[in-house]
């Protein structure tokens, strides 16, 4: 099985594109520029996302898209989601999309979503919108794909456990009630959803122990 991480060099790509390493997947980074990647000695293409063409991806049997635009220009979102979506229309490959937690439901009859809340941070709400739209996209789309979503609180800096609970739609808490995943634990569950394929065609999430907090 050979990976592709697009956006291998930022928070959620950098965590993804180790715990791959460390499984000893076949994976390659795909970074606008490969000076920004802490990994060494990888497989590298060097590319802007909306440059990518079908020759550069044809090796690859997963794509993961850890795209994680600039703050003013979270719009990026659906345009990338709907040119990686065309580069896989009439392949066997299969993109799984790191989401935004504000795409999850938090009410049992799946009418409001987390991005919804009065309390929800303004500054998050243009990237939960694009990535809902994202979302959509890809279930109007004919390819393969998961729509992984981490908890609302996505921890850069939290250790890698390796334990979490999973949910579909709607947001989970912790024992701490806590909706909580560090990104190395995101990574975890993301490599687990590739070599299990529980989620076609569908989204899912992950929550772990705040370990920081129960200290």
């Amino acid at each position: 099985m050979k990976i592709a991480v697009i956006g291998a060099a930022g928070k959620a790509g950098t965590h993804i594109l180790r715990e791959a390493l460390m499984r000893n997947f076949d994976v390659t980074a795909i970074v606008k520029n490969k000076a920004t990647l802490q990994e060494e000695n990888i497989q590298i293409i060097e590319s802007d996302l909306f440059n990518l063409t079908k020759e550069q991806i044809a090796s690859f049997d997963i794509l993961i898209n850890a795209f994680a635009p600039l703050p003013g220009e979270e719009h990026l979102h659906i345009t990338a989601g709907q040119h990686l979506i065309s580069l896989l229309e009439g392949t066997t490959k299969k993109l799984f999309v790191v989401g935004s937690s504000g795409c999850l439901f938090v009410n049992r009859e799946k009418t409001v979503r987390l991005m919804d809340l009065e309390d929800y941070p303004e500054e998050l709400a243009p990237a939960a919108k694009a990535q809902l739209q994202n979302l959509h996209d890809l279930e109007s789309s004919s390819i393969q794909w998961t729509f992984a979503i981490p908890s609302a609180m996505f921890d850069s800096d939290g250790p890698r456990t390796g334990h979490y609970i999973k949910g579909e739609e709607k947001i989970l808490v912790n024992s701490q009630f806590n909706s909580y995943i560090s990104y190395a634990d995101f990574a975890v569950a993301l490599l687990d959803e590739i070599e299990k394929n529980e989620y076609q065609n569908t989204t899912f999430t992950v929550a772990s122990e705040n370990v920081t907090a129960a200290s």
